[in-house]
């Protein structure tokens, strides 16, 4: 019983780690909570789906197409909503423009989609196997594994690569990278792209995994996965992985041994107490104000 909530748990936890280093990439460079976030999360989902169901391919293109879908549309709400805000008004004209698109995107596929639950259609054997005294199912080995790679392949890409070098100084300094010759807008751009392609393949794979995607899916999951964020420390990418498993194993553990109806509050309750105890979480540094 233990061993499968644990799996449960980090099959959980990793789609929220996949939403969360959206939230923390994009901190990291601009310091701003891009609250549509979740909805990308959505909208990965919802492209998922419709490539699976009326494009009949495998999940592995859906899960590509999805994410090079929601890599467009978050260099567009990057290109429309935030940038003609940065570096021209306060930080509070972001913010309450990323509420706006949230509320824009949802309410989109409303209209495009409607308000009913929609199923994916067996794009994945409904293998399950036993090793050891414990059950789990191809689709729980599947996302487990993808989002393994994903987050390796992004620290790699982050300590490795020209690209991954540029976004660590431009989180250091915009206006010293600026100066220094690197493209700080595209550099931008390119983080909100790999954010939602990420959140992208969280979405589809949970649409899969509990057989159910809906327009407002992505207004609680992103809560959670911000929740996660500042569990791991926002801005640290490590972190954002910790902080995700970390609050799976925490929901599905409290589901188990407490009550289906603490599953909400756990994610929130953990948030409160890492604000209260540790602001900058679990790998976030401590940040001391010049007088």
């Amino acid at each position: 019983m233990f061993w499968e909530q644990l799996l449960n748990g980090l099959t959980l936890g990793s789609t929220y780690a996949l939403i969360a280093l959206g939230y923390t990439m994009v901190y990291g460079i601009v310091q701003l909570i891009n609250f549509a976030h979740g909805e990308i999360y959505m909208f990965g989902a919802f492209a998922g789906l419709f490539l699976a169901s009326y494009c009949g391919v495998n999940i592995l293109v859906a899960l590509l197409g999805a994410m090079a879908f929601c890599m467009l549309l978050g260099m567009l709400v990057e290109r429309i909503a935030y940038r003609p805000l940065r570096g021209k008004s306060s930080r509070l004209s972001a913010l309450i423009s990323a509420i706006g698109v949230s509320i824009f995107l949802s309410t989109l596929m409303v209209l495009l989609a409607g308000t009913n639950t929609r199923r994916y259609p067996d794009v994945v054997p409904n293998h399950t196997f036993h090793l050891a005294g414990l059950d789990f199912s191809l689709m729980q080995v599947i996302i487990l594994l993808f989002s393994a790679a994903l987050m390796l392949g992004l620290q790699f890409m982050v300590k490795k690569t020209r690209i991954g070098k540029a976004m660590r100084a431009c989180s250091q300094d915009l206006d010293a990278a600026y100066l220094m010759g690197i493209n700080v807008n595209r550099v931008i751009s390119f983080t909100f792209a790999i954010g939602s392609a990420l959140a992208a393949a969280g979405g589809v794979m949970v649409g899969i995994y509990y057989n159910a995607v809906w327009p407002y899916m992505g207004t609680m999951a992103g809560l959670k996965a911000f929740a996660a964020a500042v569990l791991g420390g926002i801005g640290s990418i490590p972190g954002a992985m910790i902080g995700g498993i970390s609050l799976g194993i925490l929901e599905i553990m409290g589901v188990a041994y407490l009550s289906s109806s603490y599953k909400d509050a756990i994610a929130f309750g953990i948030l409160i107490l890492v604000l209260l105890i540790r602001p900058q979480g679990l790998l976030g540094q401590k940040i001391s104000k010049k007088v």
